[in-house]
């Protein structure tokens, strides 16, 4: 089953997609209800469905986790960073996850405004999982029954907003705080039955800026199936319908890793009317074009503090 969403009268509606058509679910139905009994009763009316023009979020999100599982990403990115390209062994110990913000949950198509005060914009390749029933402490056989589905999501990064913050020993925020991706669709766990081996999918992932090809990976080089991001995260708390978990950026995913590689920033950072499309096979291509965003908003430093100081 592959789930979408459309704006019917100003009102988000979720529905059925088949082709280039989709079937609405009635406005009250409940979506992981519906993916749960595989077999959705539709309302009968269809509306058009063009990956190409501007759709919504392929389903309710209640919260995003977004993983780094990808070792080739994750070195380069380290290495634009630090100049060293080790991973510490702590990254192979667990899979590390930051939480942001699922208010920020756009639909391909929709505009991404510049972040105030960035100048360093990047993108990130990513495959996320949805959680469609609720569990807790899950083993990973069991995490395996709570996936709703997959689905595209590009995580929209300020580098040097990321950057900074992240000295203080937090984050990242601001720096990720602006839009994230999902979409076109989500597609059901049977839809990529052929493509699984090991709770792992080989999907060719790739990812374009202004139609120039600037990476791709397969999915297959997550070094945690997704069930295993989900029995952590569960870990010792609850994960609910509508819960994202991002794979992480792929190898060669965003402008950070290349810039690791490369030693400086080439490709360049991203500008206004600059767009971006990404292609998971068997999930479907999601675009956006970066816009003007909104004035930085001044807020004054810290006052009161005294720098360097300790107790006594």
């Amino acid at each position: 089953m592959r789930i979408g969403s459309v704006l019917v009268d100003g009102v988000q509606r979720y529905g059925v997609v088949d082709g280039d058509r989709i079937d609405l679910l009635p406005a009250t139905a409940d979506v992981f209800e519906v993916l749960a009994a595989g077999d959705p009763a539709t309302v009968g009316q269809g509306e058009d469905w063009d990956e190409t023009a501007s759709i919504a979020v392929p389903v309710p999100v209640a919260s995003i986790r977004d993983f780094i599982t990808f070792e080739q990403h994750t070195a380069g990115s380290l290495r634009a960073i630090t100049g060293s390209s080790e991973i510490p062994d702590a990254w192979y110990e667990a899979p590390a996850f930051y939480f942001t913000n699922p208010h920020a949950a756009i639909g391909s198509g929709a505009p991404v405004p510049m972040p105030p005060g960035c100048e360093v914009l990047d993108f990130e390749l990513e495959v996320a999982v949805v959680i469609g029933k609720a569990g807790f402490n899950l083993s990973v056989a069991e995490a395996a029954d709570h996936i709703a589905g997959f689905t595209i999501l590009n995580d929209w990064s300020a580098r040097d907003l990321q950057s900074r913050e992240m000295r203080v020993g937090l984050g990242p925020a601001k720096g990720k705080d602006t839009a994230t991706t999902l979409g076109p669709v989500l597609v059901t766990p049977d839809e990529l039955a052929d493509c699984e081996s090991g709770g792992r999918y080989d999907l060719a992932m790739e990812v374009f800026v202004n139609d120039t090809r600037i990476g791709g990976d397969t999915l297959a080089n997550m070094a945690w199936a997704f069930a295993e991001l989900i029995a952590y995260a569960s870990r010792g708390t609850w994960v609910r319908p509508g819960d994202v978990l991002g794979s992480g950026t792929c190898g060669s995913g965003c402008l950070a890793e290349l810039w690791g590689w490369h030693g400086d920033r080439q490709p360049p950072p991203l500008r206004v009317g600059d767009s971006v499309r990404m292609t998971v096979q068997g999930i479907g291509t999601v675009h956006n074009t970066v816009v003007a965003g909104p004035p930085l908003r001044d807020v004054p430093p810290a006052r009161g503090a005294r720098r360097g100081s300790s107790p006594g």
